[in-house]
């Protein structure tokens, strides 16, 4: 049988051979993945001990209120957990994949959002697990201390708070990397960050108090460290700037 050809006469893959090679990538990423979940699944019920006992030490009962509840959080934990594990080798198959058609620096710039972006979303979620989320659990739980009624809580809803809230944080710490990817494509520079200063600001406290209960202190200590990063990300983005500059000068 005729050995299908993957490259042309100049030496490009052939459209049969990027699919080829795309689909043993994503073969790849599925396998590490589906071993993550087995491994994590192992694991699961350590880190429902560790997460609920966030919640514990404020007072908080938790509860499951049908039969496959608790399963189903483990198969959640699982799955999150998985894709965690598998995200190193997703972003090297997606670099390795996309770096043939791209620039220098353009394959620098995906090299440092895959690795920092991981890094400063890791961040994004461990602020949120020793300094947000026990803020909001505290303030929550005062609304018991009047009136008779115990907080227990069902199990599934408390790991989709503690999901989202971890999400959202996640997020927002992602705030330097891509102030400094934006700058260096072009699409954003310092003088617009900082004429954009207080509007972000107010924006800012806006979504602090969305996503903390209402009272001033959690507003505070969720606003204060992402203003705080808005600032690191306009110096980042001044010296992404400068380089830019004094190279094209060159």
């Amino acid at each position: 049988m005729k050995k299908e050809k993957t490259k042309n006469t100049d030496g490009s893959m052939s459209l049969s051979g990027h699919l080829r090679e795309l689909r043993n990538r994503l073969l790849a990423v599925l396998a590490v993945f589906v071993v993550g979940v087995v491994v994590c699944f192992s694991f699961a019920s350590p880190i429902v001990e560790l997460l609920t006992g966030l919640g514990q030490q404020f007072g908080y009962q938790f509860v499951y209120i049908r039969p496959q509840e608790l399963l189903m959080v483990y198969f959640s934990i699982s799955l999150l957990g998985a894709f965690v594990l598998s995200l190193p080798v997703t972003a090297y198959e997606i670099f390795s994949f996309c770096s043939p058609g791209l620039r220098k620096i353009e394959r620098s710039l995906m090299l440092l959002g895959m690795t920092f972006g991981t890094v400063f979303f890791v961040v994004g979620v461990l602020f949120a697990y020793f300094i947000t989320v026990p803020f909001m659990l505290r303030f929550l739980i005062a609304f018991s201390t009047d009136v008779s009624v115990t907080a227990s809580i069902s199990i599934q809803e408390y790991m989709s708070f503690l999901l989202m809230v971890f999400t959202i944080f996640g997020v927002i710490f992602e705030l330097p990397v891509l102030s400094v990817i934006l700058t260096a494509l072009g699409v954003v520079k310092p003088s617009w960050l900082v004429k954009a200063r207080r509007a972000m600001i107010v924006v800012i406290f806006f979504v602090a108090a969305i996503i903390t209960p209402p009272d001033i202190i959690s507003q505070i200590m969720v606003a204060i460290p992402i203003i705080a990063l808005y600032e690191f990300s306009i110096l980042l983005s001044r010296g992404v700037y400068k380089t830019k500059k004094d190279k094209a000068e060159e």
